[in-house]
């Protein structure tokens, strides 16, 4: 186990340069004082000269100085990553997702290739070399790879693991075209057109994911987001939306604790404090929840002693929340049933960003309302579509007329960042008024 309290030394001497008979070769001790009391000595030896022994002595003096010097100078790769992951990583992510997918790039795709290496043994040939592999594999895990990397030698970094980072200033192969900062690109050949659309949520009816299907293509949340929603969280006079929780399996953080069968269907925070955000309902949407909520209200009359009233508005018939892959076979039944292109449920939300920047949306205010911490939605993904076509830009704008709330007049876009969620209600179409 990695210790990272012996680098917490108070006090610190470097023994003069002594040969080794029994070896031939020259050495230097380092002694470490702590706090309790406890010494540490380090050897450092193998050195064929008087004069590289004392070269190295020196470093290590210099070392010592400014706070630099590296205690556990032995440990390898794959038990830093591991040690990170548990102890760094585990207490900091908000729930699973984000923790597996941090631990898989690390068992699959970094510690097969350095992780035998010493922690303090890695230059920037080792990891150039590591991305020039994965890079071939694939151009995103590629991009993850570097991103554990650069995260995990800054935290090396500062609990004095190694000097300095070896990692900073590596860019990626040139065949990984780089990416704007914070930017996020959307492939719309993988996106609904208008008349597909039409054709799902009509397939939908009647199936048990219709409303995730609505939430997810007309408002553009995410599955956890969606499994988490409340009627509490509707306002039924202005007709908004608050997005405040998700459901999904909570993290154990204790690293040496048993998961005693984890519940994954938890109120967890949401995935970032920008995805807390109030959104207007679409007309559409606004009539569907009402009528889910009479079905709500009839079964928790008829099964008052079974029912489970946690008020989610996509729930069993006994009110128990769906779990995040509830609707995978449902909806790959839809698109097959519908004769619908065979997309992925999350390409249901980048449809529905589509529709927003076709419709002149800023890109800006798109992004707040798709609840992005950073990640600016760029325009100029239409670029190769071959899904919606110019002809049927008329269609789009009559469709999303329909389905958004109405006002007397259309809002022109404007340039400004947006500094909260809420406003993004600014830049889209005025509520109708009865």
């Amino acid at each position: 186990m990695l210790d990272l309290k012996l680098q917490n030394y108070i006090d610190w001497n470097v023994k003069s340069v002594i040969k080794l008979l029994d070896r031939n070769n020259y050495a230097y001790r380092v002694v470490l004082k702590y706090e309790d009391g406890t010494v540490r000595t380090q050897q450092k030896s193998g050195f064929k000269t008087k004069k590289e022994a004392e070269d190295a002595r020196r470093r290590s003096i210099g070392e010592l100085s400014n706070g630099t010097y590296v205690v556990n100078n032995n440990v390898k790769l794959k038990d830093f990553l591991e040690y990170w992951l548990e102890y760094d990583i585990r207490q900091r992510v908000r729930s699973s997702n984000t923790y597996d997918s941090y631990s898989q790039i690390v068992k699959r795709h970094i510690v097969p290739f350095l992780g035998k290496k010493r922690l303090t043994e890695l230059n920037r040939g080792d990891i150039q070399r590591l991305y020039q592999n994965r890079a071939e594999y694939s151009v995103s895990i590629v991009r993850q790879v570097k991103t554990v990397l650069n995260v995990s030698f800054r935290y090396a970094v500062v609990h004095k693991l190694i000097p300095l980072n070896p990692e900073e200033g590596i860019n990626l192969p040139k065949v990984v075209k780089a990416k704007p900062y914070h930017t996020r690109n959307i492939d719309t050949r993988k996106t609904l057109t208008m008349e597909q659309i039409q054709t799902l949520i009509e397939a939908s009816k009647g199936t048990p994911i219709h409303m995730q299907v609505l939430f997810n293509v007309l408002m553009g949340l995410r599955r956890q987001e969606i499994n988490g929603l409340k009627y509490s969280d509707v306002d039924y006079i202005n007709r908004t939306l608050s997005v405040e929780r998700q459901l999904g399996k909570e993290l154990n953080r204790n690293p040496n604790g048993i998961d005693d069968k984890p519940m994954t269907k938890r109120e967890l925070p949401l995935k970032s404090s920008s995805s807390k955000r109030v959104l207007p309902i679409p007309d559409y949407v606004f009539e569907a929840i009402l009528e889910e909520r009479k079905v709500y209200e009839k079964n928790r009359n008829r099964r008052k002693s079974q029912f489970w009233d946690s008020d989610y508005i996509c729930c069993s018939g006994f009110g128990k929340p769906r779990s995040k892959d509830f609707h995978w076979r449902h909806y790959k039944e839809l698109l097959k049933g519908a004769g619908l292109p065979n997309i992925r449920w999350h390409d249901l939300r980048s449809t529905y960003c589509t529709l927003l920047l076709k419709s002149n949306f800023n890109p800006k205010a798109v992004s707040k309302l798709m609840g992005h911490a950073r990640e600016l939605v760029t325009v100029d993904v239409y670029g190769d579509n071959q899904n919606i076509i110019p002809e049927e830009i008329p269609e789009l704008l009559s469709y999303m007329e329909d389905v958004m709330p109405k006002g007397k007049e259309k809002y022109r876009v404007e340039d400004n960042v947006l500094d909260v969620a809420a406003e993004v209600e600014k830049y889209l179409p005025e509520k109708r008024r009865e």
